[in-house]
């Protein structure tokens, strides 16, 4: 983000800050403040005060450095911090119940410069209305980032009036809302600079045949990035798709409707996407046959799409030459398997990541893959019934470029971690996770023969292996404002979803056995940005 981050939250007519301990550095330009400055330093306790005569510019350069416990005691020092604090933050977090909207003209008033705004509710308390989201737009009309979490009463009418005054919005991340297609569509229609758009769980979008379309607008010649979540009519943002002829980024999780008709549109329509997520969404080969026509395509995710086969795949390769990273979750379904990734050798020379959950490799495809795909780095094997020691020997001796490498519930004994001691010269961690024949003195010899390898062990009971990669599409995941630590943070608002069962969950694929992979590979991703700029 690059900018100060702070949170100010508001609950019964106070502010209430939490600090943190990391710090965040901003490049905002601050403009000049209007008060004098001192010509001479004042004289305290005998000594100069050489911090008077310090320009407010300097001084906001000096807060933006500061974590947001600090900031906030410097605000205490005098008037003159008190303002410059305020007008050096971009970011802003606030709870968005239904009292906040008296307070928003004293908020903004301090906290003039946000460009950056999160609104936030707690399912269980009344949010901000219409009102208070067309106050907040009038004062913030230099904002460029919104995000809205259960404000369930802010209708199309308040959205319509936020768009006409914050035009120049270029990230919308709305969730859990109650607003619907005209809404949606008056954000397209005012603000022409919108890159990112982010949906998960618009309430207010009809269901069926009557459904409202939304888009293009004015928006869809600079969108960059869409990614629906859990709608129950997606489909209606096809024309919105279907527009956005500078589309990059195209993510699509659990949202209903057969997606094969409208895939066969878009990608005879936006040709140019280098990134796909498809989690958990109606499409088979057929999607998969129209999605081979992005020639520039270089990250796809297919997680739990059971119609999805090896002949889908085989097209996508044999056209997709520059596919970078593959991610495949295969639901143990053995629909994807050898051809398949044979195919993705055969094509796809630069593959640098490939993550295989529920699906069974052998020798004959994780050879072809360590042989052609000789910029490979990072692998994750997970839940597969046909990778042992075998195919872990093949690995260390094939893959010489390898750096990272995930095992997981998969039948590998100790005979394979002897394997690794003598192969990919390159490797630098494995993390190994329920894999019963690996033994802590397996590990504990393999890392006393490779000392500079890190080796981490786990060898908990098996469980179903779920890496879904959901949220952070990422993620995440993503297309909200990530969270900075040096924010002041709102105060816990309990979840619902705490009350949840674990049956339940296990239903939509949240086990923690998908943190082991996802977020591993998304520590060795960013670890890995900077080699491939």
């Amino acid at each position: 983000m690059g900018q100060s981050s702070s949170t100010a939250a508001v609950s019964s007519g106070r502010e209430s800050n939490h600090s943190h301990g990391s710090k965040s550095k901003s490049t905002a330009l601050i403009s000049p403040m209007r008060d004098e400055e001192p010509s001479d330093c004042e004289i305290i306790d005998g000594e100069p005060d050489y911090i008077s005569v310090l320009p407010d510019e300097c001084l906001a350069f000096i807060f933006q450095s500061l974590s947001s416990g600090d900031r906030k005691r410097c605000s205490l020092v005098c008037r003159r911090w008190l303002r410059i604090e305020g007008q050096s933050r971009h970011r802003l977090s606030l709870n968005a119940q239904s009292d906040l909207f008296p307070m928003v003209h004293a908020l903004f008033s301090r906290f003039d410069a946000v460009t950056k705004l999160a609104l936030k509710c707690d399912r269980r308390s009344a949010s901000i209305g219409d009102e208070a989201l067309q106050a907040i737009s009038f004062r913030c009309r230099n904002l460029t980032r919104l995000k809205l979490r259960s404000c369930r009463d802010v209708t199309d009418a308040g959205m319509a009036a936020f768009a006409k005054n914050c035009k120049g919005l270029k990230k919308l991340s709305c969730g859990s809302c109650t607003f619907g297609a005209k809404g949606m569509n008056a954000i397209l229609d005012n603000c022409a600079f919108l890159e990112e758009l982010s949906v998960k769980r618009l309430r207010g979008i009809t269901d069926g045949a009557a459904a409202e379309p939304i888009g293009p607008g004015l928006a869809a010649s600079s969108l960059k990035t869409i990614c629906l979540k859990e709608l129950y009519n997606g489909q209606c943002f096809g024309p919105l798709i279907i527009g956005s002829k500078n589309l990059r980024t195209l993510k699509l999780f659990r949202c209903s409707g057969d997606w094969d008709k409208l895939f066969e549109v878009i990608a005879d329509r936006v040709t140019h996407m280098v990134e796909i997520h498809l989690e958990r969404l109606q499409v088979s080969d057929v999607g998969l046959s129209a999605i081979s026509n992005c020639l520039d395509l270089e990250i796809l995710h297919l997680v739990k799409t059971p119609e999805c086969t090896n002949l889908g795949l085989v097209s996508v390769a044999e056209r997709c030459k520059l596919l970078r990273k593959l991610h495949i979750d295969g639901w143990k379904a053995n629909r994807m398997g050898d051809d398949g990734l044979i195919a993705v050798a055969k094509n796809c020379p630069n593959l640098q990541e490939l993550v295989l959950i529920g699906v069974n490799p052998t020798t004959s495809s994780l050879e072809m893959l360590a042989s052609n795909c000789q910029n490979l780095e990072r692998l994750a094997l997970c839940g597969s019934d046909t990778v042992g020691d075998a195919e872990i020997s093949c690995i260390a001796a094939k893959c010489v470029a390898l750096k990272k490498l995930c095992i997981k519930s998969c039948p590998v004994s100790d005979h394979g971690m002897e394997a690794l001691a003598n192969g990919c010269p390159n490797l630098v961690k494995v993390k190994v996770k329920k894999c019963r024949g690996v033994t802590c003195e397996g590990a504990d010899w393999l890392r006393a023969n490779r000392g500079s390898l890190a080796v981490n062990l786990d060898s908990g009971e098996a469980e179903h292996p779920d890496a879904s990669a959901s949220d952070g599409g990422a993620q995440e995941n993503g297309v909200e404002f990530t969270p900075v630590p040096s924010q002041i943070s709102v105060p816990p608002i309990a979840s619902s979803r705490a009350g949840r069962s674990m049956s339940f969950k296990s239903r939509l694929g949240l086990f923690s056995g998908r943190s082991f992979v996802v977020c591993t590979l998304r520590r060795w991703s960013s670890g890995s940005s900077s080699s491939r700029s």
